[in-house]
């Protein structure tokens, strides 16, 4: 790291006041604050010191998602290797199987589902380049503007770069990816001013870019498996067609009988739900990682604890309400609640995107009411809506556009009462 220090600082002054490269200073500024600590900071007495700072804070974030990170690797690669079978392969067409198989070295170790190892190679083959599409295109916007703006880069994406590849299935194409992520920081943060101006969560308002423009891709039954170009030896149609629905497109499709799924709370079944082993975007299947995620943000007081009990509380009084009323055509009024709570992204989005501090409430009330309106609001859609099982993007995005004015209703009464209480 000294050495690295010592590289940063004898090209500094390229990049200052009346340097070669002035006009460029945002992208040494980026890796130098981001690698250690800014080297301009604030002094005299006339302000709040605080050692949680942006750059820490996003940090924190990071070190909160790790848990769905590794998921996002692992289930990725146990979901293909179980449906491809050990030694069951045969890889055409996929550069991806093609660079598994040579790191793994054959067949029968690159497709075990058995092995801790092969699942984590496997999932990472096709995480990582989403991970590195993202943060390469979302990052170049990022010091494009900064640049324009004549401003430092602030740490900003980072989360947002964790946060979109954990939310997409694996099979998503890379270059859906790069327009997604373009689509989402510059329509959703850039042309607000910025971090800290955007009213809409950036990594959703990316997602449901794709979602609407190329929802074959993102949504239905193909894209949950990473096996694309990979056919089964016995049966070469059965693999390379595959067709995997998540729990919720089941659920609404009418194939699970909700009433029996009840008993297995607690079993089996449910708790494999709850570990994160089944279908779905990357790094949103595993309830459990997620709660690893919410104490650490909780702990640190960085994810709002409020938040996440206004969601819980707005899911659990809509689904006991369609519990109750019942219905003879629509299968998912009978869904538990249990059920909702580690299916889909209900977890993910609870932990990491409704307690977004940008685009969520900041008074503690609004905190409450903004994140029971989330829980309401995903249940009528995964339940009244036919057409889309999963309502959790659409649930915070719509919230995003309240919070300020829950904010504002909050803030209003306390001026009201702290004149009453003054007597002015």
């Amino acid at each position: 790291m000294k050495a690295l220090r010592k590289l940063l600082d004898s090209q500094a002054h390229l990049f200052e006041k009346g340097g070669k490269f002035e006009k460029l200073e945002a992208l040494y500024e980026a890796p130098d604050t981001l690698l250690f600590t800014p080297g301009h900071v604030t002094k005299g007495n006339i302000h709040v010191r605080d050692g949680l700072d942006l750059k820490r804070m996003m940090i924190t974030v990071v070190v909160a998602l790790l848990p769905c990170v590794f998921m996002a690797m692992y289930n990725t690669g146990y979901q293909a290797n179980l449906a491809i079978g050990p030694g069951l392969a045969d890889p055409r067409d996929a550069w991806q199987m093609d660079l598994l198989l040579l790191l793994m070295g054959s067949e029968a170790a690159a497709f075990n589902p058995d092995s801790i190892y092969a699942n984590i190679m496997h999932g990472a083959v096709w995480y990582v380049p989403v991970m590195v599409i993202t943060g390469v295109v979302g990052g170049h916007i990022e010091m494009l503007f900064a640049i324009v703006r004549k401003h430092e880069v602030n740490e900003g994406f980072l989360v947002s770069w964790f946060l979109f590849p954990l939310i997409l299935p694996p099979t998503i194409p890379l270059w859906q990816v790069a327009i997604g992520i373009a689509f989402g920081v510059l329509f959703a943060k850039e042309v607000f001013g910025g971090t800290g101006m955007n009213v809409l969560n950036v990594a959703l308002m990316a997602r449901a870019f794709l979602f609407f423009s190329y929802p074959a891709q993102i949504s239905g039954d193909q894209p949950w498996y990473a096996i694309d170009g990979i056919a089964g030896a016995g049966n070469p149609a059965s693999i390379d067609g595959l067709s995997g629905a998540t729990y919720l497109a089941g659920a609404a499709a009418g194939n699970i009988d909700w009433a029996s799924q009840a008993m297995a709370v607690g079993g089996e079944q449910w708790m494999t739900a709850f570990h994160g082993f089944i279908p779905g975007s990357m790094g949103e299947t595993s309830a459990l990682a997620c709660l690893i995620g919410a104490a650490i943000l909780i702990a640190t007081g960085i994810g709002s604890w409020r938040t996440m009990l206004g969601v819980t509380v707005g899911t659990a009084a809509m689904v006991l309400l369609l519990n109750v009323v019942g219905s003879d055509t629509n299968p998912m009024f009978a869904m538990p609640l249990m059920w909702h709570l580690v299916v889909g992204g209900w977890a993910f989005g609870t932990v990491f995107m409704a307690t977004d501090p940008v685009t969520s409430a900041f008074t503690n009330n609004g905190k409450l009411i903004y994140g029971a309106g989330i829980g309401l609001m995903v249940v009528l859609v995964r339940v009244i809506n036919p057409a889309y099982p999963e309502g959790m993007m659409l649930a915070i995005l719509f919230m995003n556009m309240f919070a300020p004015f829950i904010d504002h209703f909050f803030v209003q009464a306390n001026i009201k009462r702290r004149v009453a209480r003054n007597g002015a």
